[in-house]
């Protein structure tokens, strides 16, 4: 099993985002937790009022909304019954066994999966600790659980190819297949709650797999000028089609101040997160051969995590972005440090190649010395000085390259003179 904390400060949109999936038949609601009606019997405004009630007596509280997902391996096919009771074990555990909650079950992706939603303002209005809530206590009880219900262990085998923690399965947007406002909705709703951006480039690198786009428009637009934000859908060439839709149009208002206050949020990375991508790039580098920029892409992808180049209108790279979709981080690669930068990618890539190509080119069109040395004899009385030079430099590189040898074969020679060997 493997669990995945997010935190947040609307439990309007993390409610909303599963409520959406239930509407789109693609989840269902299949239990609660403290709520004094049965989940059949609640309307929308049962479960957000239960919520809401309780986070008004702790108002200073910013991020006071908990999103947990509980995934499971493939293999698994667990009732709803068993669901509910690892659910209620886990939020006993972490501490939220009398928090109010909701489990939703998800339809929509390759592995089996719950999830909950929750708040950690007590019935006094005292906080529960969210500080490394993952590490001081999920982890414990995801261990626990795995044994006390035989789960597949998160730990300790192999990595199965399907089953990587990929953003919840969500088709692109396609303009005119359904009504845009409400396309829109769906993908902010899981991108905005799922992923960890800290700007919008970053954010853009994920709404762009689903065919959107945060846009503030060009620098003297009006837009710009205000602080303004829309989102459009980008047809299948990544190029704005229909009408775009202000941010401020959205129930959960996605605008570019809310968008603000998430990037701060999200500066502070935990750096396991950035250590897992940097780590998988060295590794897919570190190989008998230089690699393309294109091997490397696929080398990434096999471990869910996706980059994106960004190009001039020539062609040239500029940047490069990283959405590692098992930890849903998006790093830009200059963040992660210079050698991830896209300049020192490509580097590390295809100007290795193109390198290596030139030196090899060069040596090929490199006469033999002898037959330098035999045209510059024959042509010694009417060659000028400086032309003189020119073939004598050709030589010296003509000799460099044909006769070329290995320091350490060098040094190999010289100890063997000292000892009395010959190489003959």
């Amino acid at each position: 099993m493997v669990t995945i904390i997010k935190t947040s400060h609307s439990i309007r949109s993390i409610l909303n985002y599963n409520e959406n999936k239930v509407k789109a038949g693609v989840a269902e609601c299949i239990g609660a937790g403290n709520y004094p009606v049965d989940v059949d019997k609640m309307s929308d405004a049962i479960k957000l009022n239960r919520f809401i009630k309780r986070l008004e007596l702790n108002e200073n509280a910013k991020r006071s909304s908990v999103h947990i997902s509980l995934n499971f391996d493939p293999s698994e096919n667990h009732s709803k019954e068993k669901l509910m009771a690892i659910t209620n074990t886990y939020m006993e555990k972490i501490g939220f066994g009398k928090q109010p909650y909701l489990v939703y079950q998800h339809h929509d992706a390759g592995h089996p999966h719950v999830h909950v939603v929750s708040i950690n303002i007590e019935w006094d209005g005292k906080r529960i600790d969210l500080h490394h809530l993952g590490i001081r206590k999920s982890e414990p009880a995801r261990k626990e659980i795995e044994e006390l219900f035989g789960l597949v262990k998160a730990e300790g085998r192999k990595k199965k190819e399907d089953f990587n923690l990929k953003p919840i399965s969500m088709s692109k947007v396609q303009y005119g297949k359904i009504e845009s406002k409400k396309a829109l909705a769906n993908v902010l709703n899981m991108v905005l709650n799922e992923y960890k951006f800290s700007s919008l480039p970053e954010l853009n690198a994920v709404l762009k797999q689903y065919n959107v786009l945060a846009d503030r428009g060009s620098e003297n637009s009006k837009i710009f000028l205000t602080n303004g934000l829309v989102y459009r859908i980008l047809d299948e060439q990544g190029k704005p089609i229909g009408v775009p839709i202000k941010a401020s149009d959205f129930y959960f208002k996605p605008t570019l101040k809310f968008l603000e206050e998430k990037f701060k949020v999200n500066e502070i990375r935990r750096i396991p997160d950035k250590l897992r991508v940097k780590n998988i790039i060295d590794k897919a580098l570190l190989r008998d051969r230089v690699i393309s920029t294109n091997e490397l892409v696929k080398l990434l992808e096999k471990e869910g995590i996706h980059s994106v180049f960004r190009r001039s209108s020539q062609g040239q790279l500029y940047g490069i972005t990283y959405i590692d979709h098992t930890t849903k981080n998006v790093f830009n690669g200059s963040s992660l440090g210079k050698q991830y930068s896209a300049k020192a990618i490509e580097e590390r890539c295809e100007l290795k190649i193109a390198g290596e190509e030139k030196r090899n080119q060069i040596s090929e069109k490199l006469p033999h010395r002898e037959i330098l040395i035999d045209d510059l004899q024959y042509q010694k009385d009417s060659l000028s000085i400086p032309d003189l030079v020119k073939a004598l430099n050709v030589i010296i590189q003509a000799e460099y390259s044909s006769d070329y040898m290995p320091n350490q074969l060098k040094n190999t020679r010289k100890k063997k003179k000292r000892r009395g060997l010959s190489n003959n």
